[in-house]
């Protein structure tokens, strides 16, 4: 007797989430990450037909063929992919938006994209597969370089770093994260906050160069991320439920049913770490930068900041499904906008 396949809330199993086979190096963080996004993905239950993948140039603006292929896919320009995906989203919001780039793409050639993006708070995910190296220009240092760091071949890094976390939180991004591509305890949890949260969602998740950036000197190689990581918190991601109250004194324990049944002992205690207080969050990664710790989880958190879509007052319908009578406006109404010009 065969077994029976495990499939999602959709019906859907988890090989109806993969893609293409990876044409990167064996033991390349980014692969890790896409087979982090196609976990995410398949136990959140995101409808791949409604998702749409954008990317721009560089190794990691490969990776979305290897994920959920049955999804709709757009490869941009270097450094242009926040402005295509706004494009699409506009065009129809209701769709997933996951988009995936690099730190090159990002924090050199797309700096301002990336900024514009953050400001519109575009209803997306904005994963940075973020090695510190162009890996396909042969491995010289990108801007998210640590100052000091060093080559494979000992030149060390002379100029100071982009930390794209803290410019986030700085632009006022509502969700802003960061981890590792070895950490899938953590980073799939991450991946799924991203999705059920509204706007944009930036995660920064540093994924080691085998070829160019992983050896003794480089501050983004396993064994210095495995060294430094600092984990801020445990991470895990529960759907949207009806909400579960409790009321209970510091130092008391409490047990709680949860939603799938299972029980949790809860203990109160003061916690050190608030991702909603902006200024804290930015003094705490000064902190760590001083203390050379990458810190890793949930950064910042804002969850009430009305996205692009609702700024723009777009109308319910996706405007790619509306027709020519909705679009088109009268002669009475062009010329009543032309007079307002004047």
């Amino acid at each position: 007797m065969s077994r029976a396949v495990k499939t999602n809330k959709l019906g859907l199993t988890k090989a109806d989430y993969k893609g293409g086979a990876s044409t990167l190096c064996p033991g390349c963080g980014h692969n890790a990450i896409s087979n982090h996004i196609i976990q995410a993905c398949y136990e959140a239950g995101v409808d791949p037909s409604q998702l749409g993948k954008f990317s721009g140039i560089g190794c990691s603006s490969k990776t979305p063929a290897y994920f959920i292929s049955q999804a709709h896919s757009f490869n941009s320009a270097h450094g242009r992919m926040p402005s295509i995906t706004t494009g699409a989203m506009m065009a129809n919001h209701t769709l997933t938006g996951l988009s995936v780039s690099g730190d090159g793409d990002t924090a050199s050639i797309g700096i301002g994209q990336f900024i514009h993006i953050i400001r519109r708070n575009l209803d997306m995910i904005y994963i940075v597969e973020n090695n510190g190296v162009y890996g396909l220009t042969k491995g010289q240092f990108s801007a998210t370089a640590d100052l000091g760091a060093k080559l494979k071949k000992g030149d060390a890094n002379p100029f100071e770093p982009i930390d794209l976390c803290s410019l986030a939180i700085e632009l006022g991004c509502g969700f802003v994260a960061r981890s590792f591509s070895g950490d899938k305890k953590q980073v799939v949890p991450l991946i799924q906050a991203a999705l059920s949260h509204k706007g944009t969602a930036i995660i920064d998740i540093i994924s080691p160069c085998v070829t160019f950036n992983d050896h003794e000197g480089s501050t983004k190689s396993y064994d210095y991320v495995k060294e430094h990581d600092a984990p801020l918190h445990e991470i895990d991601w529960i759907p949207e439920q009806e909400e579960i109250s409790v009321d209970y004194a510091e130092g008391e324990v409490k047990e709680v049913r949860l939603h799938d049944g299972a029980r949790l002992n809860l203990k109160k205690l003061d916690r050190e770490y608030d991702p909603t207080d902006r200024s804290a969050v930015i003094k705490i990664g000064q902190e760590a930068l001083k203390q050379e710790q990458l810190l890793t989880g949930l950064l910042y958190y804002r969850a009430d900041m009305p996205d692009f879509a609702e700024m723009s007052n777009l109308p319910t319908e996706p405007i790619y499904a509306l027709g020519a009578e909705a679009l088109r406006p009268s002669r009475e109404a062009f010329a009543a906008v032309m007079q307002g010009l004047t």
